[in-house]
């Protein structure tokens, strides 16, 4: 009887020791991003880290080439997954076991995409060796450079690998389950097949777009796992210049970490808050109560 009553709360225990952790986490960062770290002889409250991370170049160099790569990547990758959910939806794929190999791409780990993209990409991978036999270029290195380069191809491309099939999974759950009816009577009215497309199936599947747009801009955002791996040396994005400033030899350095670490949070909390309100008012057209 008292295990009953007790099982609702001790279910939520490993839930709330994990919130507990983070939310500690959080306050202790944004603390120490003011210049409050007693190890490092560092007590007096102030805001020149802030300052100075908004005017080193370096920093803005990184926060551009972040919201580059995101940007870049989380735009092709809505385009593509659109247009093979539409693909997919009009020939009946969906439908087949095959289809459901797009999700491997997303359970594979970063490291392993890593390595993929410098196998296939790198001036000594399987194009570049191709290209050598083909008699395309004369050697490995006239092969254009797509990894670790300053236009950060290989990230964007790593990114690609496995973004498209997650916004495809994400769109065509809803494409396939169009009423194929709205647009038949579309096309009997006079409307090309492409029209319908675009003025009654594209609208209904928007919700989703955009959800999917967002939850992969602000993965490619705060990933580290890749840029790191597959980067240039210099400009370095966010989280690769995040992670440096953090093990940084010099303790001192510590603030300007947890001020970039604030930047993040803050940017993915108001991508979160854009998420939330979208979610909430597809909610609200299908009739669900958000305010019980």
């Amino acid at each position: 009887m008292i295990y009953s009553k007790l099982k609702p709360y001790i279910m939520v225990l490993p839930v709330s020791l994990l919130m507990v952790l983070f939310i500690y986490a959080l306050i202790n960062g944004l603390i120490q991003s003011f210049g409050i770290l007693p190890a490092a002889g560092l007590t007096k409250f102030t805001l020149l880290y802030y300052k100075e991370i908004f005017t080193r170049r370096d920093m803005m160099s990184s926060l551009f080439l972040s919201l580059y790569i995101s940007l870049v990547s989380s735009l092709i990758a809505v385009i593509l997954g659109v247009l093979i959910s539409a693909a997919a939806s009009a020939s009946g794929i969906v439908k087949k076991r095959s289809f459901q190999l797009l999700k491997v791409p997303i359970i594979l780990p970063h490291t392993v995409s890593a390595l993929l993209i410098i196998n296939v990409f790198s001036q000594s991978g399987i194009l570049s060796r191709l290209s050598y036999h083909l008699d395309i270029i004369h050697n490995q290195q006239q092969f254009i450079s797509l990894v670790f380069d300053k236009g950060s191809i290989g990230i964007i491309l790593a990114y690609l690998w496995k973004e498209i099939p997650f916004v495809t999974l994400v769109v065509v759950t809803i494409m396939a389950n169009i009423d194929s009816s709205l647009g038949e009577a579309a096309i009997n009215l006079g409307a090309t097949r492409l029209k319908a497309f675009f003025n009654i199936t594209l609208p209904l599947c928007l919700p989703s777009i955009v959800t999917s747009f967002i939850i992969v801009f602000a993965y490619s955002f705060g990933a580290f796992e890749i840029p790191f791996l597959l980067g240039a040396t210099s400009p370095k994005s966010l989280p690769v210049l995040t992670y440096l400033e953090y093990t940084h030899p010099d303790l001192a350095h510590r603030p300007y970490a947890m001020v970039l670490n604030s930047l993040m949070t803050t940017i993915s909390v108001l991508l979160t808050y854009i998420y939330y309100k979208i979610l909430q008012r597809n909610l609200k057209k299908v009739g669900v109560d958000t305010n019980e």
